[in-house]
Parts: structure tokens; C-alpha cells; sequence
């Protein structure tokens, strides 16, 4: 038993289970169990007022006969049944009785006993950390606790049947060992201790392979051990055990099978010889090293093949590669591996150490390598003369001789084989060469270096065209040229110049001078080699500069001459009056020329040229020019009123305004006007008037027009009157003007018209003839040969009554002014 511990969780459970507290439905008086054993069973209870003692039975359910009492006191409340029959189940009453032995309360609980005491047969060790416990198995108990005691540590578990082993314990230690069978009732109380001591813990071991025949075996002290047994084994069963007795902690087995498994078992054993618990370990040996290396080269991708024969019990491989301080190293589980990358010119040892997991072998004998040559450095590639180039390098390690090839960018390629670091090619304007040089040696060939391009100067245009376009215009076109990326055209003149640059094969020089001589230069350039300097050059004149018009002067009405400033003594001058009307031209290699039968009325631009044999001028700045209005062609005079008239005139080309003048003897009239026509008043009847006319421009020239006399109508009579004559007859009577000498008489109403024409030089005219009672408008004109009829002469009005039939009394009713216009 293990103390206070005996009462563990895990047993607390089984008697709690048993546990009923069972109270009297009228009295409340209870009972209650707090342990169960083999042979006893533990009871409690509370307080029951007027109780002055208590009284328990315990009768057997299935034993005939069988019954236990025990009396208690008023104030115990706890009490104890023993001498039980063990695995047993008892009806347990609890009677509360006062002082006169009457009942007061009563209750009661159902409980069985647990199994019986264990017996053990015997403890033992087989392992460092348990004791197998043996013993007979007890009716009724469906479990056992099995306790392992040693000072104050105790070691408890349960097992369902026997035997049964405490595990956890301590190697090498004496233990108390003790059962109690358990049943749904409790557990009994702890068996008769048994004594046993735990065997000898296991060496643990630390193997290793320090050789390919060797394995050592090392391990630290057993508490308790006096020596220790160690043997070895080929873990395949093939060969003999080995084994070793010894009180050292250490030792190594020798002439052992390279990479070849062992077995290694060792144990230790104490004072009176026990062998304790055993310790196993598989080892294996390190491999030998590899046989019949073989190195294969790959020039081509720095690289080589490494094989050899495979190593016994081997894992892994590792191939190193040294050169100086450089180390290449390449794993594998096969036999065969490829170290990459070497370095070009480079002279390696190669190795193989084989490994696996007890330790690697011996490295092999080193096999040597040496690599390609690296490809050659300090490459120069110079143009020492046109058409020749010299490409020059350094020598490399391991380099026996060298090929140099040279590509052009058509394609077509040459190459130079040499012992020396220099080689020599021609070459042509405009390309770009690709150069690239290798060095070999029984290896092989070297890897590709940087590969140099070298562009030759371009080639120069071999001819080109100058274009004059304009005075100070040229334009150049070549043909394109091998290399060319850029143009540069120059035209230089003393000491200034003027560049144009352009990828296309044209170039127009303008801003240049004119009337002057260029030099004109083609340049080919290149990104890569800049410009070919070499190329030649064309004189180039330009045309003569554009004339500058000092001034114009008019000569006549339609010619001007034009002067200008002369720049150039070979070149013509063309003047051009350009306007609506047309072109006029003249033509000179003077400084001035004139320009005839220019139309009236017009507005010209006037400019001039230069030619000469080199090309034509810019035109001169042009001046305005502007020739007097023309004179109206049609002009008509009409006489409105006596003493007004209408003058009509057609436009006359280039005017604006006009000025219109009748003069005579008695006066003039005048009109200025923006119209083709004019009213001129205060014009004197019968006179003969000189017509003059002037047209206006906008700018204010003018220019005079005469025309042919005007003569004005004759008066109109005055005094006009009418008398009756006879019965039916009427007489118009007026004085008559000194100018006129016929008149016309015309008399208007609404029963008809009469008219009559008197002799010449007569005041009067009679109509015989006349309706009365009517209202007459009478007019009296003056006749002329040249005119017709006159309108504007006054109209009077009369009304002629009637007298019977006749023609009664002839009344004046005034002047009809809304005819007169």
C-alpha cells in the first residue's frame, strides 16, 4: 500500500460508485458509506434528535445465517462492520432508538464487500525500468492495483488479470511490491509485500566507423554495472559474432568488411553477475575508396564526365575538382558525375571519395585535367591604311595557336590561322566587320570571347547634283553610299559656311547668299566611325539677288518707268505690273524700264526679277501702282424743269466720286456726287452750256472729261389765259419768251381733248369748237426741231360753263402743281 495514496482518484471512483445515502421518507434520517474492504465495511451517519443510540445490521443477501450487529452510542456517528465475508453483498440497516428502546428513525442501504486479499507468488525484473508481479487470481475481482514502493515515491497501475508489470521504475532500485483486487464493491486491503530490485540499465552507445575495416563502440557508465559484455555481428548473418567482455567504457572491433552493416548488441551486469537491460545498434563500416576513375572532357561546355567502379556499401559519391584555391565539387549516388563549371585555362586534380552514413573513404589517387584555353583578351582592331586592318590580342595559358575569323555584314567571311598574337585583313569603305578570336590546344577550342565589330569609314557620294531652287536655294541629291547613316552637306564661302544634315541622299542648303560662288561639300558619316573626310567638292554660284524698286514715275497718262538698284552686271531685269486688268511687262539689263499703255482705272502690284545665266532672283518687295479713273464713255443730259436738269454718266473704271460742271455765259451749275448721275438747278432756259466732267479715284486721282454743248429748252410762255369767242369757241392767249417762236396748245378735260398749233410767231390760239360745261387743265409749250414736246411748262385750270348750248362764262380755277414734277 502506498500510504495516503491508497485512497487515488481511480479507486475513489469504484467506492463512490457503492456509495448510497438512503433517508427515511418520514423521518429524514440518513446513512451513508465512506470505505469498503475485504472484510469491513465503513459507515456514517448524522445526528437524529432524541437518538440515545444507534443500531446497525448487516445481513448476507446470499449466505443463509449470516448476520453482524453492532450498537453505537448517542453521540458516535461513524462506525465500523467487520468480520465481513469477502465479494459478499449485505442489506445494512440503521435503526435511530431513544433512551426506552423505542424506534425513531430507520433506514437502509444495499453494499457489497470487496474481493479478497491477493497472495503473490513471486517478483521479478527482466527490464530496467519493471517488475513482473505473479499471483492467483481472486474470486471477484475484476481488477488489481499493483503498487511499487521505494522510500516515498510509490508507483501504482491497474491490470485486469494476472501477472501483471509495473513499468516506470527506476534501474538498478529495490522496490516493495504489493496487490489489492478490486470489484465494483472496493478494494481490499494491500497483500503481504513482496521485495524485488530492478536489473541494470542498457549501455547507451556511440558508433562509429573511424576506418573502412574498423567500427568503435563507446558508452558512458551504469549506475551499479561491474563490467559489460559488447559483441558484433554482420547485420546479413554472414561471418562469425565477435564479442567482447570489458570494464572499460570503450572499444573497437578491427579487420571488419568495408561498407558492410553490423549489428552491435552490449549490456552490463553487476556484482553477482545479472546481466542487465541490452542495448542494440546497427553500424556501418565507411566505404573504401573508388577504383578506375575515368575523366572525360566537354570542350565545348567547360565541363567533364567523371566515372569509376562502384565502392561496397557506398551511398554517395563526392567528386572534387581543385585548381589553386578553387574547388568544384559534384554529388551524386551513382557512379558517375559531371563537374561544371571548369574555368578555360585551368589545370584541375580530380578526385572521388565515396560515403555513406557511418563516414566517407580515403579521396583516390587525383587524376589530372587540364581545360581549354580561354578566349583570347585585349583585342585591338586598328585601321593602320585605308583598306587594311590589323587585329592584335593577347596569348592565353594553355593557348598552342590561335584562328582569327572576319565576318563582313554581306556575309562573306576570311579568317587567319597564326602562332602569334596579330593578324592583318583587308578591308572596304562602308562595312562593319565582326571579329571574333579563338585560341586552342589539344582540348579543344577555346569558348567564344566578346565578339568586336568594326565599321569602316563610309564610303563618299561619288557624285551629286546641284539644284539651284531659288536665289538662296540649292538643292543637293546623291546617289546613297555603303555606310552612310548620316549626310552632311556643306557649302562654304570664305569664312562663313552653311551645313545641313539629313539620313536621306538630298539636302537643301537655303539661307545662302545670293550672287555669290559656294564650294559645296558631300560628308558620309557614321555612328560608328564618324565622318570620311576624303570626299570632294563642286563650286556652286547662286542666283542674283532680287532687284530693290527705288520709285516709279509717270510719264503719261497709261506709261510709267520703273528704276531699280543693279546688283549683278550679267543679269537681265524683267519689271511685271500685275492687276486685274492684266500683266504688263518690260524688260531691261539697265536700271530702269518702262511700262506703256497701262488701262485706266486700274490697281497694279509692281515687282521686278533678275536673270542670269546661273538661275532667276526672288522677286523684288512689289510697289503699288495706280493709274487715273477712267471718263464715263455715255453722258446724258435731261432737261426736268425749266430750271432743272438731269445729268447720266456710265462708271468710269477707278472712280469713286464725280464732279459735273455746266457753264455759260449766264452762270454754271456744279454737282459732286458718289452716284452716276446728278440734279443740277438754277439753270437758265434757252442757253447753250459747255458740259465738263472729272472722275475721282479713291485715292484721289483725277482725271478731266470734256463733252459736247448742252443748249436748254426755251421758255415756257407766261400770261396764259382763255376768253370765249362766238358761242362754242375758246382762245388761249400767253405771252410768248424771246426765245421761242412756236408753241403748242393742248387742252384736256373730260369730255375730250383739243390741241391746236398757231403760226409761228403768233401769242394765241383759237378753238372753234368746245364742249361747255367742263373743267380743262390747258398747257402751252414751246416747239423746237431738236426736242420733243415739253412737260414741265405750267398747267393751268379753267372751268367753261354752258349758256343755253353755248359756251357761257370761262372761270380760272388755279394751277394743277401735283403734275409737275
Amino acid at each position: 500500500m502506498c500510504g495516503l495514496k491508497s485512497r487515488s482518484l481511480v479507486f475513489l471512483g469504484l467506492v463512490y460508485n457503492s456509495l448510497e445515502m438512503v433517508f427515511s421518507s418520514s423521518t429524514g434520517f440518513s446513512m451513508s458509506i465512506y470505505d469498503v474492504t475485504s472484510r469491513s465495511i465503513y459507515l456514517r451517519w448524522p445526528k437524529f434528535s432524541g437518538a440515545f443510540t444507534y443500531r446497525i445490521t448487516a445481513t448476507a443477501v446470499n449466505t443463509v445465517g449470516h448476520s453482524l450487529q453492532a450498537h453505537f452510542s448517542g453521540i458516535t456517528f461513524t462506525g465500523t462492520l467487520t468480520s465481513l465475508i469477502p465479494n459478499t453483498v449485505y442489506v445494512i440497516q440503521a435503526e435511530a432508538i431513544d433512551m426506552n428502546g423505542i424506534i425513531l428513525a430507520e433506514t437502509q442501504i444495499m453494499q457489497s464487500t470487496a474481493p479478497d486479499i491477493p497472495v503473490i507468488n513471486q517478483a521479478y525484473s527482466k527490464l530496467s525500468n519493471s517488475i513482473t508481479v505473479e499471483w492467483r487470481a481472486v474470486p471477484g475481482a475484476t481488477s488489481y492495483l499493483l503498487s511499487a514502493q521505494d522510500g516515498d515515491s510509490c508507483i501504482e497501475t491497474i491490470v485486469t488479470n494476472p501477472p501483471g508489470t509495473v513499468m516506470g521504475l527506476k534501474p538498478a532500485t529495490s522496490y516493495r511490491i504489493t496487490i489489492r483486487s478490486i470489484n465494483a464493491g472496493g478494494k481490499s486491503q494491500p497483500s503481504l509485500f513482496r521485495k524485488a530490485k530492478t536489473v541494470l540499465a542498457a549501455p547507451v552507445l556511440s558508433v562509429s566507423s573511424p576506418s573502412c575495416d574498423s567500427i568503435a563502440v563507446s558508452w558512458k557508465a551504469v549506475y551499479m554495472a561491474a563490467g559489460f559484455s559488447v559483441s558484433l555481428m554482420r547485420s546479413d548473418g554472414l561471418g562469425r559474432m565477435l564479442k567482447q567482455n570489458t570494464t572499460n567504457t570503450s572499444f573497437v572491433f578491427t579487420n571488419l568488411d568495408p561498407g558492410t552493416l553490423y549489428t552491435i548488441k552490449a549490456y552490463a551486469w553487476n556484482a553477482n553477475g545479472l546481466p542487465g537491460d541490452d542495448f542494440t545498434y546497427n553500424q556501418r563500416t565507411s566505404p573504401q575508396a573508388p577504383v578506375d576513375v575515368q575523366v572525360v572532357f566537354n570542350s565545348g561546355a567547360l565541363r567533364a564526365v567523371v566515372s569509376w567502379m562502384p565502392a561496397e556499401g557506398a551511398l554517395t559519391y563526392t567528386v572534387t575538382a581543385s585548381s589553386g584555391l578553387l574547388k568544384l565539387n559534384c554529388n551524386t549516388s551513382s557512379a558517375s558525375c559531371m563537374v561544371l563549371p571548369l574555368q578555360c585555362g585551368s589545370e584541375y586534380s580530380v578526385s572521388v571519395t565515396a560515403h555513406n552514413d557511418a563516414g566517407s573513404s580515403k579521396p583516390t589517387d587525383a587524376v589530372s585535367l587540364k581545360t581549354i584555353p580561354c578566349a583570347p583578351g585585349n583585342i585591338s582592331i586598328e585601321e593602320d591604311e585605308p583598306g587594311n586592318l590589323l587585329v592584335s590580342w593577347s596569348s592565353v595559358n594553355f593557348g598552342h595557336y590561335y584562328v582569327v575569323f572576319v565576318k563582313s555584314d554581306d556575309g562573306l567571311e576570311v579568317h587567319c590561322n597564326t602562332s602569334h598574337t596579330q593578324c592583318h585583313f583587308q578591308s572596304d569603305c562602308g562595312f562593319t566587320y565582326f571579329i571574333s578570336v579563338f585560341a586552342y590546344n589539344k582540348a579543344g577550342q577555346s569558348p567564344l570571347g566578346d565578339v568586336f565589330n568594326y565599321t569602316t569609314a563610309p564610303c563618299c557620294p561619288s557624285d551629286f547634283h546641284a539644284v539651284l531652287v531659288t536665289s538662296d536655294t540649292v538643292e543637293v541629291t546623291w546617289a546613297p553610299v555603303r555606310g552612310a547613316e548620316l549626310y552632311e552637306t556643306k557649302a562654304a564661302e570664305g569664312s562663313s559656311a552653311v551645313l545641313c544634315n539629313d539620313t536621306a541622299p538630298a539636302c537643301t542648303l537655303s539661307a545662302l547668299r545670293c550672287n555669290t560662288l559656294y564650294n559645296i561639300t558631300v560628308y558620309s558619316f557614321s555612328e560608328a566611325r564618324g565622318s570620311n573626310t576624303s570626299c570632294t567638292s563642286k563650286y556652286v554660284a547662286t542666283a542674283p539677288c532680287s532687284p530693290e524698286i527705288k520709285n516709279i514715275s509717270k510719264e503719261a497718262l497709261s506709261v510709267v518707268t520703273v528704276h531699280w538698284q543693279s546688283n549683278n552686271e550679267e543679269a537681265t531685269y524683267t519689271v511685271t505690273a500685275r492687276g486685274e486688268a492684266g500683266l504688263w511687262h518690260c524688260t531691261s539689263s539697265g536700271n530702269f524700264c518702262t511700262l506703256v499703255n497701262l488701262p485706266c482705272g486700274s490697281a497694279f502690284s509692281v515687282s521686278a526679277i533678275a536673270r542670269s545665266p546661273v538661275g532667276q532672283s526672288l522677286p523684288s518687295y512689289s510697289v503699288p501702282l495706280e493709274t487715273a479713273p477712267c471718263c464715263p464713255n455715255d453722258l446724258t443730259l435731261t432737261q426736268v424743269t425749266q430750271s432743272v436738269t438731269n445729268i447720266s454718266w456710265s462708271a468710269g473704271m477707278g472712280a469713286q466720286t464725280y464732279v459735273t460742271v455746266l457753264e455759260s455765259s449766264k452762270g454754271w451749275a456744279k454737282c459732286h456726287t458718289l452716284q452716276t448721275y446728278c440734279l443740277l438747278g438754277c439753270i437758265s432756259c434757252g442757253t447753250t452750256y459747255t458740259v465738263s466732267l472729272r472722275a475721282i479715284s479713291e485715292t484721289g486721282l483725277t482725271s478731266s472729261c470734256t463733252y459736247q454743248g448742252y443748249s436748254s429748252s426755251a421758255c415756257c410762255p407766261s400770261g396764259v389765259k382763255l376768253y370765249r369767242i362766238g358761242n362754242n369757241g375758246i382762245r388761249v392767249y400767253w405771252r410768248a419768251s424771246a426765245e421761242a417762236k412756236s408753241y403748242n396748245t393742248d387742252l384736256r378735260g373730260s369730255k375730250g381733248n383739243f390741241t391746236c398749233t398757231p403760226s409761228s410767231g403768233r401769242s394765241y390760239c383759237d378753238i372753234t369748237e368746245i364742249p361747255c360745261g367742263d373743267v380743262y387743265t390747258v398747257v402751252v409749250s414751246p416747239v423746237t426741231d431738236k426736242e420733243p414736246k415739253l412737260t414741265f411748262c405750267p398747267k393751268k385750270i379753267y372751268s367753261v360753263t354752258c349758256s343755253g348750248s353755248s359756251v357761257g362764262m370761262v372761270i380760272y380755277r388755279g394751277k394743277n402743281n401735283a403734275e409737275h414734277v
